[in-house]
């Protein structure tokens, strides 16, 4: 077995202990196993039909024996389909070839020429990738979103009410709160989520170029169109009634361009955070034995956070180029969607990997008050917002300009910003509120936001 220290990819060296539950859906074998399990479910299902009796029904015994195959499926059978392979030079028919062999041991033996029967490779395949996709996003990556996402909401609920200094092209804006500027992640993962949780996965089996064409001419009175789209719904997918000969991958494409963007907005989040620890708004619980540098005893670095957002890039870039390329085919069939769909469960591991960077730094933060209080104590002037507004509801002329004359491009005192407020001919109640008013208790409704919405 090749060591992780020889790997060529960093999923299956340094990182392959944290994408481990992807095997199950992407390795080589996997995808074998999902073929074997097209065919047999085929199989299957045509001896079950009144409408194909030349494919007589398979006895209980014989029903065991198939599922014994697609449940026992081994890495001795996956080496055994890539031993085929090497003479096919053709990875479905290898399948159908162990099959074969199988069936020939067994009282099967007379119904091996019913394997793959008015099957393209495509037909298989395009199913065993549905279901692959299917089965990764609804075990793995489902969870691994949500559970970030959940990570994101108990912490914005937890410092709803702790003011915090905004932000606005990175200079000193209207106060919000921690958890008011953590909620609109959460918000958007959540949006972005629910259109993945209800993503139809699409599968067809219509032969060589969509027309059903040796299908009819061996049983003519058969409603194909009927047999495909149940067994395409027995797979647990939703049946696809038109294409050449392969599924056009408009739903892997959607599947990418959503995937994409929950990794866009877990990009935008690890870099706002980024910026949070860098100026001191958030510290990071320290760990015996970790060090941050290897020349700087003093630092911690936000490195979770980092390599969230370098794994997220690597991801994005193959999930745009799925959603590019995929859905597009030369005439009836060209080869390049294979090599692509092969290097889906890569763009899936540095999701994986990303996540898992992501909710382990998460977990390790701290709010620091006393460096967002002294943010915000030192920066009075963004009450000039609160102000003018004010000033505009009681018919003060030119309000902004005032303001801005006052505060743009500096920082004011509490002095200053008093004096102001005391000379303005408003009504004595709106003065004394504004005179009242600190930049932390300027943060409008942001924690009825988190609490009503949350």
């Amino acid at each position: 077995m090749t060591s992780p220290l020889t790997a060529l990819s960093p999923l299956d060296g340094r990182y392959s202990h944290k994408i481990e539950p992807l095997k199950e859906f992407f390795s080589e074998k996997a995808l074998m196993y999902y073929r074997v399990r097209v065919e047999i479910s085929w199989i299957q299902f045509l001896s079950d039909r009144n409408d194909i009796e030349e494919l007589r029904a398979f006895t209980e015994k014989e029903k065991r024996i198939l599922e014994n195959i697609t449940e026992n499926f081994s890495e001795g059978d996956a080496e055994k389909i890539k031993s085929f392979e090497k003479t096919t030079n053709h990875d479905v028919k290898a399948v159908e070839y162990f099959l074969k062999e199988k069936f020939a041991a067994t009282s099967l033996k007379d119904v091996v020429e019913w394997i793959h029967f008015a099957c393209t490779s495509e037909d298989v395949n395009n199913l065993a990738y549905a279901m692959m996709l299917r089965d990764a996003i609804r075990k793995c990556l489902l969870p691994a979103f949500t559970e970030v996402a959940d990570l994101i909401g108990e912490k914005s609920r937890e410092w709803k009410g702790i003011p915090m200094l905004a932000r606005t092209h990175g200079q000193p804006a209207s106060p919000t709160t921690v958890g008011k500027a953590l909620f609109n992640f959460y918000a958007r993962l959540r949006r972005e989520l629910a259109g993945l949780e209800g993503v139809d996965f699409l599968g067809k089996i219509n032969g060589a170029t969509g027309n059903y064409n040796a299908h009819v001419v061996a049983f003519p009175k058969v409603n194909w169109l009927e047999i495909s789209k149940t067994f395409v719904e027995i797979l647990g997918l939703t049946w696809q009634p038109i294409s050449d000969q392969i599924e056009p991958h408009d739903f892997i494409a959607k599947i990418s361009h959503n995937i994409f963007r929950l990794n866009t907005i877990c990009t935008d989040f690890s870099r706002d955070i980024w910026g949070y620890i860098a100026i001191g708004y958030f510290k990071q619980k320290l760990k015996e034995g970790e060090v941050g540098s290897s020349t700087m005893p003093h630092k911690v670095n936000p490195i979770d956070f980092e390599n969230s957002e370098g794994n997220f890039g690597i991801a994005n870039a193959l999930f745009h180029l799925f959603a590019e390329r995929l859905p597009i085919s030369r005439w009836q069939r060209d080869l390049t969607d294979s090599t692509l769909q092969r290097n889906i469960g890569v763009a899936f591991g540095h999701t994986l990997l990303s996540l898992s960077s992501l909710s382990k730094g998460i977990q390790k933060l701290e709010v620091n008050t006393t460096q967002i209080e002294k943010d915000l104590e030192e920066n009075i002037e963004v009450l000039s917002e609160a102000v003018q507004t004010v000033m505009r509801k009681y018919g003060v002329e030119h309000p902004y300009e005032k303001l801005k004359e006052l505060t743009r491009g500096k920082r004011i005192t509490r002095k200053e910003y008093e004096k102001f407020v005391g000379d303005l001919k408003i009504p004595k109640e709106a003065k004394d509120a504004l005179q009242n008013l600190t930049p932390q208790s300027y943060t409008g409704i942001a924690e009825e936001i988190v609490e009503k919405f949350g």
